[in-house]
Order: C-alpha cells, then structure tokens, then sequence
C-alpha cells in the first residue's frame, strides 16, 4: 500500500484544466483525489444516454435539470462527470457552481466496457458523499443497478432488475419507467 501519495483537489484539478496541462478533447474525471482517465464512448453508449434522457424528460418535465456528462462535486476531491444527473433546479442553471451532492436526485452511469469500475469505484464515492440513488444501466447485460440507502461504506441497499422489470426513482413517486425502454432493441 503506498502510502506517499498526494491527493488532488477539485480547486487544484480546475486550475490544472485552466492552465491547458490536459488536452481538450481528454476525457478525465476526479475520483478520491486521482484523476482517471474515462473510457471512449461508442454508439451503444450514446444511444443509452439519448434513450434515458429523453425519456426522464417525457416523464420529469419541468421539475428537474437533466445535465449530460457534467461535472457533480461530490466533496473537496471527487468531481465525477455521471453520464446523467437529475438535479434540483438552478436560478443560474448552474452557472456558478457544479452541482454538489445535496442537490442532487439521481446520477445515472451506462456501462458498456466500464461496469466494473461503476459497481466498485463510482458506487462508493457517490454513496459516500450521499447521493441518494445511484443506477448503473448495463447494456450488454440488458440489466439495470440500482443502489439505494447511501452510507460511509457504500450503498446499503443494491438491487440487479431485469429489463421487464418497471422501477421508480426514489425522489418522483410519479414516474415509472420500464428498463427495457432504455436499452437498444435487440
């Protein structure tokens, strides 16, 4: 275990973007401190994302902000760039500031080749900053991860729904969706 490592800040990470150290078209997010390089995105990705935002916006409407692979502060050293955030609304729409973790609904990942570090790494930082629903939508498993009930260790309350399955998020009582029709047809 080392033990020597410095951690970076999102202050220090957003100094870092300013000064042009990372390339444009670099797709990084801070974890924990450490900047990790985001896997590329293919077209079964994109069309998750499309899927799932169009619908979120068919069944939230006005009452939510829905910021596509945005950054999320979820502390002083975790700015995560969720595929989807559900968001309180912003008088600035955010102009000032990313949104942090108490204003934040539901975060949203879609997994293709990145399932793994959804489930391991991006679970227990959203869980530790308290983000309250967490769903991982796994297009090759035609699944979705649904994570709940957030903790110091983790989400206490993990669900695998199959794509029949119909789910609600935790904060709109009133919108039910079925996970298959956020998944490409087969």
């Amino acid at each position: 275990m080392l033990t020597n490592i410095r951690l970076i800040s999102v202050q220090e990470y957003h100094k870092m973007a300013e000064t042009g150290i990372f390339h444009p078209e670099e797709r990084l997010e801070l974890i924990a401190g450490q900047i990790i390089k985001m896997s590329a995105k293919g077209t079964a990705h994109e069309s998750a994302i499309t899927r799932t935002e169009r619908i979120l916006r068919q069944r939230l409407g006005d009452k939510v902000l829905l910021r596509i692979q945005s950054p999320v502060q979820l502390d002083d050293y975790s700015e995560p760039e969720p595929d989807i955030s559900v968001v309180k609304l912003d008088q600035l729409d955010y102009e000032d500031h990313h949104p942090r973790a108490c204003e934040v609904f539901l975060l949203i990942e879609i997994a293709d080749s990145s399932l793994k570090y959804d489930r391991e790494v991006k679970a227990i930082a959203y869980a530790k900053s308290g983000i309250i629903e967490y769903w991982i939508l796994d297009i090759n498993g035609r699944k979705l991860y649904m994570y709940r009930l957030p903790g110091s260790d983790g989400y206490r309350s993990e669900s695998i729904l199959a794509e029949d399955v119909t789910i609600t998020p935790l904060a709109f009582g009133d919108c039910h969706i079925v996970i298959r029709e956020l998944l490409r047809k087969v």
